[in-house]
């Protein structure tokens, strides 16, 4: 990989981050192509963030190399930062300053020409839905009016390539509609985005490709149809009394592989698809297995997860 401009706006080669014994990143490969959005999927404590941190420059990597807009983030860091929009998690944001002074403020910092500050402001302050609350302090906000204030941020500058770590966390339903439909309106702009979530609906939703990452490492890579598709197999889903659950799993296994699922239930991928679930059902009768309840569902991204680590995503709330 080299300095000069790529057509792939992030590139990263064995990209591996330490703390002390810890390997939060252990060697990751990702290239994320122009104009799309990737998602990267994984539970709390997986290693997205911190990707993403040295990704936009905020963590040294401890080995690896990655790419950036077209410049290496670890001997180039200021021209990265220059091309990219950053909206973090846990980014700090003075509650004291209104909506208004932090975009004023941030396009100062771009060096971005007075001329234009104000014009800028106004755009991205009706572009977010903060137009009527530009003049009040942040710290009037609520949790949804602050992350689109984050988002607004992040493209004073009108970035390239934007990171978005976990937008919608926290979020009630509404406002986790409405900052979709400004990420899809961004990316139909031509804006590259990557998208680091916990949830499973959001990354089904948005990305046009993901990496699912665990423990570090990158399990999982694809467009979440094709993921899903190479799962196969539906998942039945049942519950039975707990002195049961041995006789279940018995018979369970003779219609295809057990699957992770929540505590107190069982899982199948019925390798015969869902028309044999009456023949499950007879079989548990014939076991003297007493059903509470069952439930079919066709290959998800949960499924693809459970599939590529062995346990479902706890972190998802959807």
């Amino acid at each position: 990989m080299t300095n000069s401009p790529s057509n792939s706006p992030i590139l990263a080669e064995n990209l591996t981050r330490h703390f002390g014994e810890v390997k939060a990143v252990d060697g990751i490969d990702m290239q994320v192509n122009a104009g799309e959005i990737f998602g990267f999927l994984g539970p709390n404590g997986a290693g997205k963030s911190t990707a993403v941190r040295m990704l936009t420059t905020l963590l040294r990597p401890t080995a690896g190399r990655a790419i950036v807009a077209g410049f290496d983030v670890a001997t180039h860091p200021d021209e990265v930062r220059r091309r990219i929009g950053v909206a973090l998690q846990d980014a700090a944001i003075d509650p004291l300053m209104t909506g208004s002074e932090l975009l004023q403020l941030q396009a100062v910092l771009y060096g971005i020409p007075s001329s234009q500050t104000k014009s800028r402001t106004a755009e991205l302050l009706e572009r977010v839905g903060l137009t009527a609350a530009g003049d009040r302090r942040v710290g009037t906000y609520s949790g949804g009016m602050r992350r689109r204030l984050d988002l607004a941020l992040s493209l004073i500058h009108q970035p390239t390539v934007l990171f978005l770590d976990e937008p919608t966390t926290g979020l009630d339903p509404m406002s986790r509609l409405t900052l979709w439909e400004e990420v899809r309106r961004l990316n139909r702009e031509g804006t590259t985005v990557l998208l680091t979530t916990q949830y499973l609906e959001e990354a089904d939703q948005l990305a046009d490709r993901i990496a699912i990452i665990d423990k570090g490492k990158i399990v999982r890579e694809g467009k979440p149809q094709d993921l899903k598709a190479e799962v196969g197999f539906p998942t039945l889903i049942v519950n039975v009394q707990k002195d049961h659950q041995d006789a279940a799993r018995s018979v369970l296994l003779q219609f295809g592989e057990l699957r992770p699922t929540a505590e107190g239930t069982l899982g199948v991928g019925l390798r015969d698809g869902a028309q044999v679930v009456t023949d499950v059902v007879r079989k548990l009768d014939e076991a003297h297995v007493h059903l509470i309840h069952l439930e079919i569902n066709e290959p998800s991204l949960d499924d693809v997860f459970a599939d590529a680590t062995g346990h479902r995503l706890e972190g998802d709330k959807s």
